[in-house]
Formats: C-alpha cells, structure tokens, sequence
C-alpha cells in the first residue's frame, strides 16, 4: 500500500513496537504467546540487546560486562518482524511511524517503548572526559568495568557520586554504585583515608520513607556526607573538579568540588523523537494513562517502559509487570473493546548497600509498599543476604529467559472484574 501524504511505500501492521529494548521486546513476546498469529513489527536499529540492571553489579566487581550483553537478534519473538532502523518521527493522526530512512511504517495499534535518553551533554565538559580521569559511570555499559577499575585503584582523596533530578532510570542505581564501593574500601582499609560525598540534586536519599531508615544506616557506617539539593553542571576531568549548583531555600550558588575519582548519574530526559511529537505530554514524556497505558488522545496508541508519563520508578521490574498489560489492552483494542488490564505503578529497586546483603525496595503509586514476598521470607525495609542471591543468581535469567520470552512468572496483569 502507498502513502499518499508522502508517496513513499508503507508497510501496514496489526501491531508496531517501537524500541527492542526491555519494555518492547517483552511487550513482543507477551502479545505473540497469547496471539500468535499477529501481525507485529518491531522498529529498533541496534544489533546488542543490554541486561541493564547487570551494570551496578559490573561496576561493583559483582559481574563481568560480558554477561550483560547478547545479540538482540536472539530475543526477537518468533513471528515478529525486525526493522532494523531508529525512528525519525511519530504520525499518530495517520497511524505512522517515519523511520530514518524515509519509509513510513503504518499499524492499526502502536507500543511506544523508545526508553529514556541519558543527557551527558547537559553537564558541562562531561562528555571530553567520561571514561578517564577518574570520571566514570555505571550508566553506560563500557564504562562500568571503569568504574570498577578505579574502585580497586582508589587509595584514598575524596570521591564524588552525583543524582541529577528526577525522574531517571533506576533512581536507586547513584546509591548502589555509593555503597558498593565504600564496602570495598571498608573491607579492603581504604575507606578511612577516604573522604565520600553524594550529591543529590533531589531532597530525598529515597522516595519511599519506609526504606529510609536501612539506607541511613549505611550512610552513617561509611561517613557518607550528604550534600542534597546539589547538582552537577560542569566537570573539568584535567583538574579533576567538578561544580554544583547548590540550591537551600530560595538562595542558589556555584560550588566547587576537587575528586579524585567520580561516578556520575547523567540528566535524563524524554528521547527527543518523542518530545517532539504528538504523543509528548507537556514535560516530553509519552501522554499515557497510568492504569490502562494507553494514550490518553490517540486510543490505539500504548506507551510503556521509561518514555511513558507513568509516575513509578523507571526500572526493568517496571517495564516487566507493564509489558503484559500493554499487551492485554493492545488486544482488547483489536477487538473493538475497552481496556480491562490495570498496572498499579509497581516497580523494584534491589538498593546494593554491601556486597551480600540488598535493602530490596518494591513500590508502586504514591509509595504503597507492594512487597513479592511474605514478610518473613524477604522484608524489604532491611538489609537481606537472601535479597541479594536473588539480585545476583535469580533475576538476570528470569529477565533472559522468562520476561523477553513472554513468561510472565509474578507478573501476570490483574484484569478487571467487569471485562
């Protein structure tokens, strides 16, 4: 079939993914076990699909960076499409994705899962100088085993971990990287000629206050000194500092920090292909509801994983309980009827505040505490050895081998009475 708006040949499908990343190729997998006979495309141009919430453990001497990574051409679902292009643009009113190669790529329902962009470049000088002198972050894949380098290598001076404003991907993750290095230094005698500072630009160690008191624990055990409201706008590696825009009350000021070694968390935003686009709601996020994840003007268009407007924590075990509700919906819009599968914000946050043990936060809207497991197995408001085995040896397979195959293990969407 022709567009005529543009003259270019478009393909038209049941259902069009946009991003084979977490959120899109689980949403895949979940829409083909339960309809394989759909028609669905997935657009989504890299070649290496990434087990994200590995990066913490690499960065930490936890995990090798090898283990994170595999060929996505491995989790495409069977009877999915592969369009190996980004996209260039969003045409909801003609129901179409553009790709960068011009094509135009049509679908009667559309997933939106493009992920979230990591601005490096909103940080003044970040960008000369990520991944040598003693500037590192867990946020990208080949620097996490730099991180790791300079963790062992530290010997004492002052290290910097920085949080810009929410909301980002894995809000716990500035901390992990915090704790598990002042662990290593603590067991390795280092950490007392060492002088650590966080930087959180946010007012908060952690949104959900029932988790506060753990982490503080650990925040006093390693002489942590917290500096909130303080975010990172310029960094020269050379000179090794770094500057805050320190904001108390209504007063804001530059300050200057040396480091001998820094783990930064970058600013993050909305893809710009989104901000963009009709989908954006006024902050650039896709404009979805947060129960159904549907859009909220273009009623054949769902949005999921860390681009959507959803207010939960932005993490894998998010995009997990998200990717079979979309696809629910997906299907209940297919055949013409309203969506009855509901997300209750859930999301996971396994905190790493010392090699072996895990404070292993599960919330969802508003802060309700939505623990997996009976308090007496796993409770998540403490430091757990069992949390842990199941950070280090559980979840990287059930994110391999059960969510991107569609294997919904304690994720299976809760779906309305009147349905």
């Amino acid at each position: 079939m022709s567009s005529a708006s543009s003259g270019v040949s478009r393909e038209i499908h049941d259902v069009v993914i946009v991003g084979g990343g977490a959120a899109g190729i689980a949403a895949a997998a979940s829409l083909l076990r339960r309809r394989p006979s759909l028609d669905v495309a997935i657009v989504e141009p890299q070649s290496k699909h990434y087990y994200q919430p590995g990066w913490t453990m690499v960065g930490g001497g936890v995990f090798n960076a090898a283990s994170t990574e595999r060929e996505e051409a491995d989790f495409i679902p069977g009877g999915a499409r592969w369009i190996k292009e980004a996209v260039a643009g969003f045409a909801p009113e003609s129901d179409e994705v553009i790709l960068s190669n011009g094509e135009r790529v049509a679908y009667r329902a559309l997933i939106a899962a493009p992920g979230i962009k990591l601005d490096w470049a909103a940080v003044e000088g970040l960008p000369e100088t990520l991944g040598k002198n003693g500037v590192t972050s867990n946020y990208r894949f080949d620097l996490a085993p730099y991180t790791w380098r300079l963790v062992q290598e530290f010997r004492g001076g002052r290290a910097l971990f920085t949080q810009p404003p929410l909301p980002i991907k894995c809000a716990g993750a500035p901390q992990k990287a915090l704790y598990l290095s002042c662990d290593h230094w603590l067991r390795n005698g280092v950490l007392a000629n060492a002088k650590v500072e966080f930087h959180n630009a946010g007012g908060l160690l952690f949104g959900v206050k029932e988790y506060v008191p753990a982490l503080m624990e650990y925040i006093k055990k390693y002489g942590v000194d917290l500096n909130f409201g303080s975010r990172l706008v310029k960094i020269d590696g050379a000179a090794k500092t770094a500057w805050f825009e320190v904001t108390k009350g209504d007063v804001k000021e530059i300050v200057a920090r040396g480091f001998d070694m820094i783990h930064i968390c970058p600013p993050q935003c909305a893809p710009d292909v989104v901000r963009s686009s009709a989908l954006a709601d006024a902050a650039g996020w896709i404009d979805v509801d947060q129960t159904t994840l549907q859009h909220k003007r273009f009623p054949n268009v769902f949005g999921l994983g860390d681009a959507a407007s959803t207010p939960n924590a932005k993490t894998a075990a998010a995009a997990r309980k998200q990717a079979p509700i979309a696809a629910e919906n997906v299907l209940c819009f297919l055949a013409g009827n309203a969506a009855h599968a509901s997300y209750d914000g859930y999301g996971s946050c396994p905190l790493t505040v010392e090699r072996g043990k895990i404070v292993f936060a599960e919330f969802g809207y508003g802060g309700k505490l939505l623990p997996t497991f009976p308090k007496w197995l796993i409770d998540g408001t403490k430091p757990s050895r069992l949390a842990w085995f199941l950070k280090e040896r559980i979840l990287p397979p059930i994110y391999w081998k059960a969510m991107l195959k569609g294997r919904e293990w304690l994720a299976r969407p809760t779906i309305s009475a009147k349905s």
